[in-house]
């Protein structure tokens, strides 16, 4: 909105300083405080809110130290994240553009599943909440979406080979192109068709393998989103590394968006991808200021109307900027919580179907639950994870020239 107003006056009056709206790091800054402004100004009233309708979280009983203490903690505090990214989004971003309209549709319908959930939870008193089926179609709903914008949209096009000169930056715009390709990590020739995968159809791969793409994006979104919401099970650790892995996407977004920094990383040039960081520093200051309120001991949680939000936007921004190949790298937190779960899941009932009594490979999944009942507090969990997770963001840019 504000971009617009400012643009116009630019144009039509020559207004003092509107230019300087044109430049997507001074945008990305005010998204950015503007953010944490929204989260530290109404998250308060929002928490209050929450409190008078007594929507509090219902504490199963699992044997962790604390956890009779978190009981009646006001919970649904994702709505404070989920205005912290749309309301600086909104005033910064250019909202013709088709990334942004596909990052808002995304954080509203994940948003949206999350609220049901917590919903159900709270004033139904359904400890299970939303059904897993209708939380499974909801995510499999925004995946076809997104994978449809990405193969279907005529502005998402992407320039993968630059000769940079003059010349060529004039016409740059005539020789971009749809694009079925995606990055690899740690390779030389670091792109991937996703036509390979329909190689088997013959003539007609080309075809079809959009098909395959959908079902990927799907997965991806599915995994990731489920990975955040697994990972928020205490205080601070799903928002701080949502942060850490939301900057690191911002980058990822700025460099593939300008024509400069694509030549010298020999990497994709994806036109107009840059709005993308606008919305990434709103994402990274909602996280942050949201952490004021969840860090230990948690004033609010975010529930599910954050969780499978913030997990559902990494993947979403990471499919846009065809990195979803690093998400297993930069998403390790996520990864490893989702893997604890599958393996001690899965090696309960094969073990017990052999022996006759279940076992367990860790004393509780996911994995933060472990070490809880190792004896560890919370506050440290938390710092070693995000330190973890630093170390995996950092890996991950590294991958931009080590290959």
């Amino acid at each position: 909105m504000l971009y617009n107003l400012f643009e116009y006056l630019k144009e039509v009056y020559d207004f003092p300083g509107a230019g300087v709206f044109q430049y997507i790091s001074f945008r990305s800054a005010m998204a950015l405080i503007t953010s944490l402004i929204v989260s530290l100004l109404f998250g308060g009233k929002i928490i209050n809110l929450i409190r008078n309708r007594q929507i509090g979280e219902e504490v199963r009983q699992l044997g962790l130290e604390g956890e009779e203490s978190k009981k009646g903690t006001p919970t649904m505090g994702g709505l404070i994240i989920l205005a912290a990214i749309i309301i600086p989004t909104l005033l910064f971003a250019q909202l013709k553009n088709i990334y942004v309209i596909i990052l808002l549709i995304s954080t509203i319908w994940l948003g949206f599943i999350g609220f049901l959930d917590d919903y159900i939870k709270v004033y139904k008193k359904d400890k299970e909440g939303l059904a897993g089926r209708f939380k499974i179609l909801g995510q499999v709903g925004i995946g076809i979406i997104v994978a449809l914008f990405m193969v279907f949209h005529q502005d998402i096009v992407v320039k993968e080979q630059i000769d940079l000169n003059a010349e060529n930056i004039i016409s740059i715009s005539d020789k971009l192109e749809k694009s079925a390709k995606t990055t690899i990590p740690f390779m030389k020739d670091n792109e991937f068709d996703y036509q390979v995968l329909t190689q088997w159809l013959g003539s007609t791969a080309a075809d079809y393998w959009w098909i395959v793409f959908v079902m990927i994006v799907v997965f991806i979104i599915t995994a990731v989103s489920n990975g955040a919401n697994l990972t928020d099970g205490v205080d601070g650790l799903a928002t701080g590394t949502s942060a850490i892995i939301g900057g690191t996407l911002a980058v990822f977004a700025y460099v593939s968006g300008n024509i400069l920094a694509a030549d010298y990383l020999n990497i994709m040039y994806i036109p107009n991808i840059g709005e993308i960081v606008i919305f990434m520093s709103a994402f990274v200051g909602s996280c942050v200021g949201f952490l004021w309120y969840n860090s230990y001991p948690a004033q609010v949680f975010m529930g599910d109307t954050g969780s499978l939000s913030l997990g559902g936007i990494i993947a979403v921004v990471a499919i846009l900027i065809r990195k979803e190949l690093l998400l297993p790298i930069l998403c390790g937190i996520f990864l490893i919580e989702n893997l604890s779960v599958v393996l001690q899941v899965g090696w309960f009932k094969y073990t017990k179907k052999k022996y006759g009594e279940g076992r367990r490979i860790f004393k509780m999944s996911p994995l933060h639950h472990h070490y809880q009942k190792l004896g560890y507090h919370e506050s440290k969990i938390v710092t070693r994870f995000w330190i973890v997770g630093i170390m995996l963001a950092v890996l991950t840019i590294v991958t931009l020239k080590l290959r």
